[in-house]
């Protein structure tokens, strides 16, 4: 009935598991957990011990192919009709979390479970993370609305999966949810958005979140350029900010404000306080730089 997907890098998914194998056994369903490594060179080891719990797997793959290759491949792999993806450094916290999920499996639908994090955490090392998280990710069914996919924690029935499947030329980090969650809806599939998160462990540190910021922020911009998805401009504020200051021939400035502050930024964004709006700020300077540099 259920197939629960999660791809790996570097990580201990041995709780994670455990958690959903036990959840699973209990709604007496048909299910299958399938982990795949996608070029680990941490973990695998522990994590071959998955195989010792029955209807799960280990998949290891020599090199890494991409966080949008690696779900289409897992969803290849899977054997059921009903795919719940999630992220390998997850953590269930609800005692009824795969159970809410089969609840669902009786018809082709897109679910989305959310994000929360863990309220005790509180190390200044993840300061912008997890305010970022908090937030802007945590947020209530409700809060989330209609539009708003994640591929955090969410379940889809294979048929309509197939009909879309993540874009595999997007090799970066970042914007593969957008762009797969933009090709759902234009299809005319509505996301169902529950109350059934999973805590957000693995945290980055304040400087390697700015990296994978830029990281990010780079390939939006660079899947904007390739003029492939012009709905980009209308579903991302940070670009449809930068599209109007290039309008008014502002950009050389904005690229000029981001070497003259970044580092200052940086720092400010790495303290115990980091501020959202000069996080936001800092995101459209480094756009803008970007730009300059293509």
């Amino acid at each position: 009935m259920i197939s629960i997907l999660i791809p790996t890098y570097n990580y201990d998914i041995t709780l994670l598991v455990t958690d959903l194998h036990r959840q699973a056994i209990e709604t007496h369903v048909d299910f299958e957990i399938i982990v795949m490594e996608d070029g680990s060179t941490l973990n695998v080891e522990e994590n071959k011990t998955v195989n010792e719990l029955e209807f799960c797997k280990q998949i290891i793959l020599d090199k890494n192919i991409g966080r949008s290759a690696v779900r289409n491949k897992l969803a290849d792999a899977a054997k059921y009709e009903q795919l719940l993806f999630m992220d390998c450094d997850a953590e269930v916290c609800s005692e009824y979390f795969v159970a809410k999920y089969v609840a669902f499996c009786k018809e082709e639908c897109v679910v989305i479970g959310g994000t929360d994090y863990d309220p005790n955490e509180r190390n200044p090392n993840y300061s912008l993370r997890l305010k970022y998280g908090r937030q802007r990710e945590a947020r209530t069914a409700l809060e989330r609305g209609k539009n708003n996919f994640a591929t955090f924690n969410f379940l889809i029935s294979k048929s309509i999966f197939n009909q879309v499947r993540f874009d595999e030329s997007i090799r970066g980090y970042g914007h593969e949810d957008m762009l797969f969650g933009h090709q759902l809806h234009q299809l005319g599939y509505e996301f169902i958005q529950i109350e059934n998160p999973l805590i957000h462990k693995g945290l980055d540190d304040n400087r390697s979140f700015l990296s994978k910021t830029e990281e990010g922020t780079r390939n939006l911009f660079l899947l904007y350029q390739t003029g492939r998805y012009p709905f980009l401009a209308d579903e991302s504020k940070l670009l449809n900010t930068y599209i109007r200051i290039y309008k008014s021939g502002l950009t050389r400035l904005f690229a000029l404000k981001f070497d003259l502050t970044g580092h200052l930024l940086c720092r400010l964004l790495s303290g115990k306080s980091p501020s959202l709006l000069l996080y936001d700020w800092y995101k459209l300077l480094f756009l803008c730089k970007t730009s300059r540099m293509k």
